[in-house]
This record gives structure tokens, C-alpha cells and sequence, in this order.
């Protein structure tokens, strides 16, 4: 647990360092890292860090549900780069999907990153489709012409039916993430609600400081208007900023965010082994959560 805190200022200094020397300037700062101690206690053989002589250099991180493995980080510090350590955390975490017996592995990486693009590739994991983070001022947010066609209730951990959030994922993803929600839940800074059609439960959202992910509903014709419905309570926030992460495979998503006047900001990409997952029914957290 102690080494987390290390590891989060490499993983902020990486980024920042990247995405500077890429014109976009800093992106990234130091939060708590909650959902690394929570998967540190959940499983902690996905959890490594590179020490040279008592001094971290390195860290990755992945998580398994079911059958999915994430890669959710992995980063070497800026002045220890093209050593060979990003390569000894990679093969660590692979094996902690072979031990497990994840049929499917992915990630999302940087969409121009083309070294660390070219490197997952050799390990056997290609680009499907970029994951756009979608932004607005809260005030410049535009409404909606119309009344949102589903509504949103909320979700508490007391309360929650996990059985039905499971049901839900394994129509978007796949897979079922209870753990994930339940780690949710418990986050005192994130607000999670079911969707609602009349009386069925579609789908579910979280909200977080104005960002809007995970969101996930059983059909992608039902996608467009549950970010609608999300966008339509987040605008009622005080927060400066409402986001998103939306993959590109989501044509409906991306409609109803840019209708909302809401702009492309930063490119991300979504790699793995195979194909799988609904991915116009899912708009991701964020890379690390997905």
C-alpha cells in the first residue's frame, strides 16, 4: 500500500511528459489512488512495481473479470525510459492473465502513441476503434430540444441489485464487473443510477465530479438517450465541466454529445486480442477503470 502513492507520481509524471512533448499539455494530476488499493486487496498479483536499489521506477496495474483482463496502467518513470523496464512490467502482467486464464486481453493506450502501440501489438493485442473524452463548460452545455426518453434513479450500495447491473454489463461487455460496481458504490464522490424505460431497468450510469462513465444500457438503440438523460442531470451540477469518454463505435453517443455541443478533446485507443463487448452500448469511466 505504501508504494501507491510513489507509483501514482510516476504514472502523473509519464503522462504529463508525453502528452507536453505532444502538444497537449498536461493532463494528468495526483488523486488518491483508491481503485489501485482496492484491486491491490481484491487481487494482488496484478499489482507490480520496478525498484532499483529502493527507489520505484516503475509500475503496472491490471485487473480480471471473468474472462476480461485490463491492463488499466503501465509506466516507467520519464528519465528511466528505453531500459528495458517497461518491457519486464509487461511480461509480469501478462503472466497474471495467463495464470488466471483470461481468454480476452485489452487496454486503452494513447492514440498516438505509436511506440506503445507497435510494442502491444507484439504481444498479440491490435487497435479496434479510439475512445474520444468529450468536454463542455457546464454553462455552454446546450439542452435538449426534448425531454429525455429515460430516466435515471438512484442507485445506492444498500439497495443495489447486483443480479441486474450483471445482466446489463454481460449485454454491453460481455462480462460481469460486481466488483467493480460495488467499489463504486462505495466511492463517496460518485453518484450511480439505474435507467429506466417506464417500469424496465436498461442500463445504468455514474456520475463523478461532472463526468459521465461508466454508462451502460442492454440495447444500443437505448445508448443515445441514456447519455441524453445523463447530460441532462450533470447539467444540473455546479461542477465547471461535464465529460465523457465515448468510443467511436458508438455513433448514437457521439451524435447525442456533440448535439449537446460538447467537442472532441483528447484521443484515445482501445486495443485487444480479439473482438468483444457491445461497444456502442458502453461509454468507459475512464483508461484505467474502462
Amino acid at each position: 500500500m505504501d508504494d501507491l502513492k510513489r507509483a501514482d507520481e510516476i504514472v502523473v509524471a509519464s503522462i504529463n511528459d508525453f502528452t507536453e512533448g505532444h502538444g497537449f499539455g498536461k493532463m494528468a494530476a495526483s488523486r488518491p489512488p483508491n481503485l489501485q488499493a482496492f484491486s491491490l486487496t481484491d487481487d494482488p498479483d496484478g499489482l507490480w512495481v520496478a525498484d532499483d536499489e529502493g527507489e520505484i521506477v516503475g509500475f503496472a496495474w491490471s485487473w480480471i473479470c471473468d474472462e476480461l483482463w485490463f491492463l488499466a496502467q503501465l509506466f516507467v518513470a520519464p528519465d528511466r525510459q528505453s531500459g528495458g523496464i517497461g518491457n519486464q512490467l509487461i511480461s509480469k502482467t501478462f503472466a497474471h492473465a495467463d495464470k488466471r486464464g483470461a481468454s480476452i486481453k485489452a487496454l486503452i493506450t494513447f492514440a498516438f502513441n505509436n511506440v506503445s502501440q507497435g510494442l502491444y501489438i507484439r504481444h498479440g493485442l491490435f487497435p479496434r476503434f479510439p475512445i474520444y473524452m468529450v468536454s463542455a463548460p457546464r454553462e455552454r452545455l446546450a439542452p435538449s430540444s426534448a425531454e429525455p426518453r429515460l430516466r435515471l434513479e438512484s442507485l445506492a450500495a444498500m439497495t443495489a441489485d447486483f443480479g441486474e447491473l450483471a445482466c446489463v454489463d454481460l449485454s454491453a461487455l460481455g462480462v460481469s464487473r460486481q466488483k467493480h460496481h460495488q467499489y463504486l458504490l462505495g466511492d463517496s464522490t460518485t453518484n450511480g443510477f439505474t435507467i429506466h424505460a417506464g417500469s424496465e431497468c436498461v442500463g445504468y450510469v455514474y456520475i463523478s465530479d461532472g463526468h459521465i462513465g461508466p454508462l451502460a444500457v442492454r440495447r444500443p438503440d437505448l445508448v443515445g438517450s441514456a447519455l441524453a438523460a445523463a447530460l441532462s442531470f450533470a447539467a444540473r451540477s455546479e461542477c465547471p465541466t461535464i465529460s465523457a469518454f465515448v468510443p467511436g463505435a458508438s455513433e448514437p453517443a457521439l451524435r447525442v454529445a456533440t448535439e449537446h455541443g460538447m467537442r472532441l478533446t483528447f484521443p484515445m485507443l482501445l486495443m485487444s486480442n480479439r473482438q468483444f463487448g457491445d461497444w456502442v452500448s458502453y461509454l468507459p469511466r475512464n483508461p484505467g477503470f474502462m
